[in-house]
C-alpha cells in the first residue's frame, strides 16, 4: 500500500511546518480552494446559532468533490481533503465531528442520503477509502478507520462509543518499531451489512465483516465475520440467538 499522509507528515516536520500542514489538512488540493477553506473555518467554522448554521449550509458545500441538498454543518466540524469526500442529500455533521480523507491515492469518503454523524464522532482514513449507505446513524463519540475499503451499507444505526477498523493493523513479526511502521495491515475490506445494530461501546475489529440485519450487543468485539440475522454478545462476540427473518 502506497506511504500513508502519517508518514509523509512526519517526514515533512523535519522541513517545513507549512508543508506538513498542507499534506495533513489538504493533500493536493489547490492553493486557492486551500485559502478558501482556511477562511471558511476560520471565521464561521466555530459560529453557534442559526446564523453559523446557515452560512455553513450555503459556504461549506463549494469545499467538497459533491455534496447534496440541505446538508448540516454542526460547530467546530473538522474536515481534512475535502475534495476527496462525497456528501448526499440531507447529511447531518453534528458539532465537533471529525470528516479526514486522507491519504495519497485512496478515493476517500462517501456519506450518502441522510447519513448521520454525532457529535464528537471521527471518520477517517489512512490511505483508505469509507462508504457509508444511506440512513445510517452513527452516535456520539463514535470511530470509523480504514487503511483499506470499509463499506457501512443502509439502514444501519450505531451506538455510542462504538469503533470499526477496516486496517490499521501492525506487523509483530517485523523488528522494525510499532511507531516506525505505517499501521496499515489488514486482512481484508470490512463490510457492514444492511440494518445492523452496533450497541454501545462495541468493537468490529478488521476483518469482521457483517452480515445483514446483525445486532451486536453493547460492549461485545466482533473478531470474526458474524452471518447475517445473527444476535452477538461477548469478548469475543458469539453467536447468542438468530433474528426472525422479515416477512
Amino acid at each position: 500500500m502506497a506511504e500513508s499522509a502519517e508518514c509523509k507528515v512526519k517526514e515533512l516536520t523535519k522541513g517545513s511546518a507549512s508543508g506538513a500542514y498542507r499534506v495533513l489538512m489538504y493533500g493536493d488540493m489547490g492553493i486557492g480552494r486551500i485559502i478558501w477553506a482556511e477562511i471558511l473555518f476560520t471565521l464561521i467554522g466555530g459560529m453557534g446559532g442559526a446564523m453559523g448554521l446557515f452560512l455553513r449550509m450555503k459556504l461549506y458545500p463549494s469545499l467538497f468533490k459533491s455534496c447534496g441538498r440541505k446538508v448540516v454543518f454542526g460547530k467546530n466540524v473538522t474536515i481534512r481533503h475535502p475534495h476527496k469526500i462525497l456528501l448526499g442529500d440531507g447529511v447531518v455533521l453534528d458539532d465537533n465531528c471529525v470528516v479526514d480523507a486522507k491519504g495519497a491515492d485512496n478515493a476517500g469518503i462517501v456519506l450518502r442520503d441522510r447519513v448521520y454523524v454525532g457529535r464528537n464522532t471521527i471518520i477517517y482514513c489512512k490511505n483508505g477509502d469509507i462508504e457509508i449507505g444511506e440512513n445510517v446513524s452513527l452516535s456520539a463519540n463514535c470511530i470509523v478507520f480504514s487503511s483499506n475499503r470499509l463499506v457501512m451499507k443502509k439502514n444501519s444505526v450505531v451506538a455510542a462509543f462504538a469503533y470499526l477498523l477496516s486496517g490499521g493493523e501492525y506487523d509483530l513479526d517485523d523488528p522494525t518499531p510499532l511507531a516506525l511502521q505505517k499501521g496499515t495491515c489488514t486482512k481484508g475490506p470490512l463490510e457492514i451489512g444492511e440494518d445492523c445494530w452496533i450497541g454501545a461501546g462495541a468493537k468490529v475489529l478488521d476483518g469482521a465483516c457483517l452480515g445483514d440485519r446483525v445486532v451486536l450487543g453493547a460492549g461485545a468485539v466482533a473478531t470474526r465475520p458474524l452471518p447475517a440475522d445473527s444476535i452477538a454478545v461477548g469478548v469475543p462476540a458469539r453467536v447468542a440467538r438468530t433474528r426472525k427473518a422479515a416477512g
